[in-house]
């Protein structure tokens, strides 16, 4: 598969795995607001299945970075300091992912402490560390 292709596909479930992740913590934003069981238990539900239908995309986005950075192999690995700045940023997103995932537990479980300003933090910060992972990714500053 040409490496153009991996990249193609590599940038598509990112772009999908972001879109779902950044609307799940605005859910939790509405559910932590919400004072009726019932709109609770369906929030329950809608973040479930979010997290289960980007998680995918989260390990597809995932493999292709490992098979580009394959292609390319260890001597372009080991030479490019914006990329490890890149792949730094991006092992958080992937502990900001599983923490929105315990998150979603203690929702289901219906013991959230948080409150809903807590939770539109957690969902404008991470647009940064995006923004980061581009500029690194297009401009490759060092």
């Amino acid at each position: 598969m040409s490496i153009l292709w991996l990249k193609a596909f590599h940038v598509f479930f990112m772009i999908a795995w972001m879109a779902g992740i950044f609307y799940l913590p605005r859910l939790f934003v509405y559910h932590a607001e919400s004072q009726h069981q019932e709109t609770k238990d369906q929030f329950k539900i809608m973040e479930r299945r979010l997290w289960f239908f980007v998680t995918p995309f989260a390990l597809l986005t995932l493999i292709l970075g490992i098979l580009i950075m394959y292609q390319y192999g260890l001597a372009w690995f080991k030479a490019l300091a914006w990329l490890h700045a890149k792949l730094a940023i991006v092992a958080l997103f992937y502990v900001y992912h599983f923490y929105l995932y315990s998150l979603l537990k203690m929702f289901a479980a219906d013991k959230n402490t948080k409150s809903p300003r807590f939770y539109r933090m957690i969902n404008e910060l991470p647009v940064l560390a995006l923004l980061a992972i581009v500029i690194l990714a297009i401009l490759k500053p060092f």
